[in-house]
């Protein structure tokens, strides 16, 4: 870092870190002999990376991708030509987003240097993207981001995990590249993710696993003219030229919507019921989306009441908060320079508003492309696809599959849907199944295995199925099944728990917690610190990471809590439609709140919600994220969308008016 004084702010942040993570020795990679750059790197890394990272690994696995970094800027030809700022942002870092970290730089870097280090920095991102399509094509999934080398693994991803793994490449080979996001679509349901890439003194878009024959082209050219916002999280503090939307203590997020689409300028202004301007309100600007009004940035109004962004010219609703007060309003982005909303609301007041919403019209630019480099890229695509199903050839099959349950006496068509679901992870899936000996753990094995989410069966270790087979018993068979034994407790990656928390925490404590569970709710809530800053940007911290660091963000805490008490046998969730913490006891679910101390074991008030609708012949049962959502207030006036379960797109299901609000529902 030639910058004196941005050298001095790194120093500065990194050594507050430090002061903020007194336990666990997190930072004894620092006492190890290191060279001035990788010493001035990895503190610029820990500096500012979410607390997850520094907890679940261990500092010689930074300082691996300290040292691939490094011989990447040396080997490569364009190593020279990167101004220092950005190689420290966009190559430097290894998190992409929210996934699960590994060692992809380094196996990436031997993959792909011979075949980018005789090409223009335009040609080789280019030459990247095709790399990336001979491992991956675009596949739905859950939320959870798989890490590049379990993308390559699985050969298929959602958009989100196929720019990531894009992104790492493109680091991997010293090129510039960062994960831009429209967090919601302004004229359609859905979102999506691709990849922005620099060269020559500027940066190109393009979509992740999906090569053209020339940069700033994609599928979403016309789609992403339409849209209203698109975001990037640049690691650090970032001071480019770029619009802030905010900074935090891991990243500065910044506005990249003039790269794609015509644009406006608009300032909001929050007072209260006499006019007053309101400093400090969160003011929420939101897309109605998957028939919810998602909200797509969140800003804090200044000293005057007063907040602003630049977005695509349409209409988006803007929702105003603080201390339990809200008010909201239409922004017509283009038309409406300024806008002024009043806290005239609070929990527990009726009323309607009805909105009409125009998303921004179509104005797409498209590069040239010749008809010999349209068939020149069509012939490679289709060479890659050849490649890619070469390997999808080693997977399991349904022939294979069944041979494998008959020898170990194991049910064949569950099996077969396991093994085929494991992608290529099924040698990890058959290793565990052929560990099971009796007949009840064999039954047991599967319903784990069954438990878990696909996704967990593409990427989960052998080390943590099994793990989880020796959870210890409780009374009741249902709940053991789905809430001790059952590894899965939000969209954490899958850890091996049990046996750490057997180790870290005695009998005889764990007997007591077992019978009074309240104990272990006033443990949690006296010795882990939440940070709601420390873990920006970043998975959820393991639960391992939480007994180290005695802090985490509220969902890791959550999440740790749930983990520890099923390694006592005690049965526990996170409620899926609500996000709350829960013990599972003889009398159903009982809500705990982990930032209280002290507090009785008892049922939570429950009411009913029932909503009416008459049939109409176009619709007949309305769908949730289709036609309708419930969000809760929660207390600081903002909302919390309900998250009860969608289905499945080609199969049906899901929640609807007639299954969820016609008899009503407990809330």
């Amino acid at each position: 870092m030639t910058d004196a004084s941005y050298h001095q702010r790194v120093e500065q942040d990194f050594n507050q870190k430090k002061e903020r993570l007194p336990q666990g020795d997190l930072f004894a990679i620092f006492d190890t002999d290191l060279t001035p750059y990788e010493r001035e790197a990895l503190e610029f890394l820990y500096a500012y990376m979410p607390l997850a990272d520094i907890t679940d690994y261990p500092g010689e696995f930074h300082l691996m991708n300290v040292r691939a970094s490094q011989k990447a800027a040396d080997e490569m030809p364009w190593g020279e030509v990167i101004p220092e700022d950005l190689f420290r942002h966009f190559v430097l870092p290894v998190r992409v987003n929210n996934e699960q970290l590994d060692s992809a730089r380094v196996i990436f870097y031997d993959e792909l240097k011979n075949r980018v280090k005789s090409l223009s920095l335009y040609d080789a991102i280019l030459e990247v993207n095709h790399w990336c399509h001979e491992k991956a094509v675009y596949t739905p999934s859950d939320a959870r981001t798989s890490s590049p080398l379990a993308t390559v693994r699985t050969a298929y991803g959602r958009c989100g995990e196929e720019s990531t793994l894009l992104v790492a490449a493109l680091r991997s080979v010293g090129i510039p590249a960062r994960q831009v996001y429209t967090p919601r679509w302004a004229h359609t349901d859905d979102n999506h993710a691709w990849v922005e890439a620099w060269a020559d003194g500027k940066w190109y878009f393009l979509g992740a696993c999906e090569p053209e024959p020339v940069l700033n082209l994609g599928w979403f050219n016309a789609p992403a003219s339409r849209g209203m916002l698109m975001h990037t999280k640049v690691f650090g503090r970032y001071e480019g030229a770029e619009e802030v939307m905010s900074v935090t203590s891991n990243y500065t997020e910044i506005n990249v919507i003039g790269n794609y689409a015509p644009t406006a300028k608009a300032i909001v202004t929050v007072t209260d019921g006499q006019g007053n301007p309101v400093s400090d309100a969160c003011v929420e600007f939101k897309l109605y989306n998957y028939a919810e009004f998602y909200t797509v940035a969140r800003k804090q109004t200044d000293a005057e009441g007063k907040v602003f962004l630049t977005a695509g010219k349409g209409d988006m609703m803007i929702w105003a908060s603080k201390d339990g007060k809200f008010g909201f309003s239409k922004l017509s982005f283009g038309k409406d320079n300024e806008l002024t909303v009043t806290l005239d609301k609070a929990a527990g007041d009726t009323f309607t508003a009805d909105f009409e919403l125009v998303p921004p019209p179509e104005s797409a630019e498209m590069p040239e492309v010749t008809l010999e480099q349209r068939a020149a890229n069509d012939c490679r695509m289709a060479h890659e696809d050849s490649i890619r199903h070469a390997y999808m050839a080693t997977f399991m099959t349904d022939e294979a599959a069944r041979y494998f349950a008959r020898q170990y006496k194991l049910d064949e068509d569950a099996v077969s849907r396991i093994l085929i679901a494991s992608r290529g992870n099924h040698q990890v899936i058959a290793d565990f199944m052929a560990r099971l000996r009796s007949e009840k753990s064999k039954r047991g094995g599967l319903d784990l295995l069954q438990r878990i989410s696909a996704k967990d069966l593409r990427d989960v270790t052998l080390e943590v199925l099994m793990d989880h087979m020796q959870s210890d018993m409780c009374k009741n068979p249902d709940y053991f099944r789905r809430y001790v034994r059952n590894p899965r407790v939000s969209n954490e990656m899958l850890t091996p728990y049990k046996g750490f928390f057997k180790k870290a925490v005695s009998k005889e404590e764990a007997e007591a917690y077992r019978a009074e569970p309240m104990k272990l709710v006033a443990w949690v809530a006296r010795n882990i610190r939440v940070d709601k800053e420390c873990n920006l940007g970043g998975a959820p911290i393991s639960p391992e990471g939480v007994w180290k660091a005695r802090v985490a963000d509220a969902h890791s805490r959550d999440i740790f809590f749930v983990s520890m008490a099923r390694s006592m046998a005690i049965p526990a969730r996170i409620n899926e439609v609500t996000g709350k913490v829960q013990l599972i006891g003889d009398d159903g679910a009982v809500d705990v709140d982990l930032d209280v101390q002290f507090q009785e074991e008892k049922l939570g008030q429950r009411g009913r919600l029932v909503a009416s609708y008459n049939p109409i012949r176009s619709l007949d049962n309305p769908k949730y994220y289709s036609h309708f959502t419930l969000s809760r207030q929660i207390p600081q006036g903002n909302l919390q969308l309900l998250s009860y379960d969608e289905g499945d797109t080609d199969m049906g299901g899901g929640i609807t008016w007639s299954n969820l609000l016609k008899e009503g529902t407990p809330l």
